[in-house]
């Protein structure tokens, strides 16, 4: 009721609002019972009753450095890699500017390879997001990759694969007018939409990986979408 008629909440339907509790409950950024689960600042709060009932939610620096953390992690394992696979060239441009719109530019004397980085430590499930300049430079940049990584608990990968481009640029969404436009988009992985290993239409950077005890991913090795 509160949402259907408060002019404050006007700006969204209830079903949005619904969704958007769903979202955060899938992301495990609240419980079951709908609270918080980053840190929460009760003293800005009118009353001792409203804060008990309304707790404001605030950014967590925490999960921030974590999130950030976890894709050095994985940045620098995918580095490791591909050094110790012999990859003649092997340059962390990230480290010296986000202008490139990947993180790690790989090549030999006759192959080119520009990967942008996605690290996570969840298994089940692969969740990723893109900027803008991503897609941008992807949509031309033919040898532009997006490498996906899961980083175990000792900072190296346990897992790496490919995501398909005609997936990504499926699932990006569009601009709807000249007033707006869309910066960052996070996105859910399908399954059909990942291959092991990193390989180009020409050139296997790393190699197809083991298969593990456990799916990661879910993903469906004999699909490979990377065109």
């Amino acid at each position: 009721m509160l949402f259907a008629n408060h002019p404050a909440y006007a700006d969204l339907t209830p079903a949005q609002y619904a969704e958007g509790l769903a979202w955060l409950r899938r992301t495990g950024m609240v419980t079951a019972m709908g609270r918080p689960v980053v840190e929460v600042n009760d003293g800005e709060l009118r009353d001792a009753r409203a804060a008990s009932a309304v707790p404001q939610v605030q950014w967590s620096r925490a999960a921030e450095e974590a999130r950030r953390a976890v894709g050095a992690a994985g940045e620098q394992a995918l580095l490791r890699l591909l050094r110790k696979g012999g990859v003649p060239q092997v340059r962390h441009v990230a480290a010296e500017s986000d202008a490139y719109g990947y993180d790690i530019a790989a090549g030999s004397s006759t192959e080119r390879a520009h990967l942008e980085v996605k690290s996570t430590t969840n298994p089940t499930r692969l969740v990723i997001h893109l900027t803008r300049h991503e897609y941008e430079v992807m949509a031309t940049d033919t040898n532009w990759y997006l490498v996906a990584v899961l980083v175990g608990r000792d900072g190296n990968a346990v897992n790496v694969a490919t995501v398909s481009r005609v997936w990504l640029r499926s699932a990006a969404p569009a601009d709807r007018s000249e007033a707006g436009r869309w910066e960052s988009v996070r996105l859910e992985v399908p399954a059909y939409a990942i291959t092991p290993g990193l390989t180009t239409e020409t050139w296997q950077l790393v190699e197809d990986w083991p298969v593990l005890s456990r799916p990661i991913w879910a993903f469906r090795p004999s699909v490979s979408l990377l065109a």
